[in-house]
């Protein structure tokens, strides 16, 4: 069973040689690099959760259509509209003025969370670019594939976002201090890093994957998801390459940590940037931070500080209140435009600098107009 291929997400249910079904969705935005509309995001967990419930569905495989991204994250071109529109309007001032905004960062975090609690396997197959958006929905699955040609990167300090999706939760638990500077840098990594920082389980060369495809069509799938989920974890292991040699995160581990270990957030960032190298990925890294929004930075760094001790569902939902304050204030509206619209990348942030951005200014990203119980993630992990 399959959809037209003009749907921005393709559905099949492939029969294993027992009769079991293994679902398929296919995000099919090729042009955009897979980038996430509000349309996928609806159309996937729709099917995802009628699959849940299928008993003749055994597990389900995530994958892109293309061979240059799973996702490279938002389509973040009608967010920016609605943005202004939201910036000139009476409301303004009330971060539930963007109802697009809301309905967009909600359902896709609701999404996101049904992936990292979803009752059967899911193989997330993250070839080419994976970013932002596109890590969220990798991040949640039970078995990541990343490939040698992957990126996988958030970068949105870039656009005066921050790392959101869950990863506050997920860029906290990493080794060392690498999640962070993954957040204040973007720095895209490879296969090999992916697997180090544990964004990934396993690594497949992309030449193989009929070949993986057919091997999950030839096992024994039964009812039980902790038994299909040992089958799944038999096959891709079957796959997966060992010994991959050290990227360039893991290989400027310790130097990271050293930098980014200690010290106030002003102190980091001036390290980072001030950092004298030849190193073409550190150099790049540096750069990006020195041109990204100090807003993000500021947001990010006290993200991960309050997601330490926090349930992943605590997490969507504190993150999805300083979403609608970025999609209120300036930086994630100019951030956009200087990439995506105008292109001139240019970005004018406010406060321009992070020596600017005050305490209160970032505190501001954390507060709530609805009481515990009236959030609308409010029954996430209930």
């Amino acid at each position: 069973m399959s959809e037209p291929k003009s749907q921005p997400v393709l559905f099949e249910e492939r029969r294993a040689a027992n009769g079991a079904r293994i679902g398929v969705a296919r995000l099919n935005a090729e042009k955009s690099l897979n980038a996430l509309s509000l349309e996928m995001i609806d159309l996937l967990a729709g099917r995802l959760a009628a699959w849940a419930e299928d008993p003749g569905v055994t597990l389900v495989v995530l994958e892109g259509a293309g061979e240059k991204a799973f996702s490279a994250g938002a389509d973040l071109h009608k967010v920016h509209e609605t943005m202004l529109a939201h910036h000139a309007s009476a409301q303004r001032d009330d971060i539930r003025g963007n109802a697009y905004a809301a309905g967009f960062f909600g359902r896709e975090y609701r999404l996101d969370y049904a992936i990292h609690t979803y009752p059967k396997p899911v193989l997330a197959w993250g070839h080419g670019i994976v970013m932002g958006g596109g890590v969220g929905l990798v991040s949640g699955a039970s078995h990541r594939v990343v490939t040698h040609e992957s990126r996988v990167a958030m970068p949105e300090i870039t656009i005066g976002l921050y790392p959101d999706v869950g990863g506050s939760w997920l860029l906290g638990r990493m080794p060392g201090a690498t999640g962070l500077f993954l957040a204040l840098t973007g720095a895209r990594l490879q296969a090999s890093d992916a697997l180090f920082v544990k964004l990934a389980d396993y690594c497949i060369d992309h030449a193989r994957k009929s070949a993986v495809f057919d091997a999950l069509l030839a096992q024994p799938w039964g009812r039980a998801p902790g038994g299909n989920h040992h089958l799944l974890t038999a096959v891709v292991r079957g796959f997966a390459q060992a010994d991959l040699p050290h990227g360039p995160l893991r290989q400027h581990f310790d130097l990271i940590n050293k930098l980014c270990g200690g010290g106030e957030l002003h102190e980091i960032v001036a390290a980072i940037i001030g950092l004298k190298t030849e190193d073409t990925w550190l150099a790049r890294a540096a750069a990006t931070l020195a041109a990204g929004s100090p807003s993000t930075a500021a947001l990010s760094y006290e993200l991960q500080r309050r997601a330490r001790h926090l349930s992943l569902a605590d997490v969507f939902r504190v993150e999805f209140v300083a979403a609608l304050h970025c999609a209120r204030r300036p930086d994630f509206a100019e951030g956009i435009r200087a990439l995506l619209i105008d292109k001139d990348q240019r970005p004018r942030w406010q406060p321009p600098t992070l020596a600017q951005v005050t305490p209160e200014w970032t505190e501001g990203f954390f507060a709530s107009p609805w009481k515990a119980h009236e959030h609308p993630l409010a029954d996430l992990g209930t």
